[in-house]
């Protein structure tokens, strides 16, 4: 189980019981399995390309090409700062081409709400500012912990809702 794995069964348990809103993504594979891109889908259906081999813009990750209109255009207005828990995955380096997707970002971190998200281990200096504040907790995910991720962030955003 990897990072949006954990987030997705985060988000079963929560569901039913708070205003979730926000974005997970994807990798995007194709006929012979290999990963192509990346997808962002969120948590009310819709659905973008967050990167692809097969993409021509001028931003570029590796082999990918970053889709700053999706980004802008799906994962910026999926995180609402009306929900009760806002989820973000991820928070990386084709995200974070993006200012909108930043400020948003910083915006839902400055708010009351809760925010639960993915962020690389090795950043850049966007992501390295996130994970020095002060009031943003990292949980690194192993395969020793994985399993138990979701329940144990459950656990803890139960006892600030209480």
């Amino acid at each position: 189980m990897g990072k949006t794995t954990a987030i997705k069964k985060f988000i079963e348990l929560v569901k039913d019981k708070f205003k979730v809103s926000g974005f997970i993504t994807e990798e995007i594979r194709n006929d012979r399995g290999e990963r192509t891109g990346f997808k962002i889908i969120t948590l009310d259906g819709k659905i973008g390309i967050l990167a692809d081999v097969n993409l021509r813009t001028d931003i570029k990750v590796g082999k990918y090409s970053v889709n700053l209109k999706d980004i802008e255009e799906i994962a910026v207005p999926s995180i609402d700062l009306n929900s009760d828990i806002i989820i973000i995955d991820e928070i990386g380096k084709m995200e974070c081409f993006s200012k909108n997707f930043v400020d948003k970002v910083l915006s839902a971190l400055d708010s009351p709400k809760t925010v639960v998200g993915t962020i690389k281990e090795k950043g850049d200096a966007i992501t390295n500012l996130i994970k020095s504040r002060n009031d943003v907790e990292i949980i690194k995910l192993t395969i020793g912990n994985r399993d138990k991720i979701p329940a144990i962030i459950y656990d803890e955003i139960i006892k600030r809702f209480k």
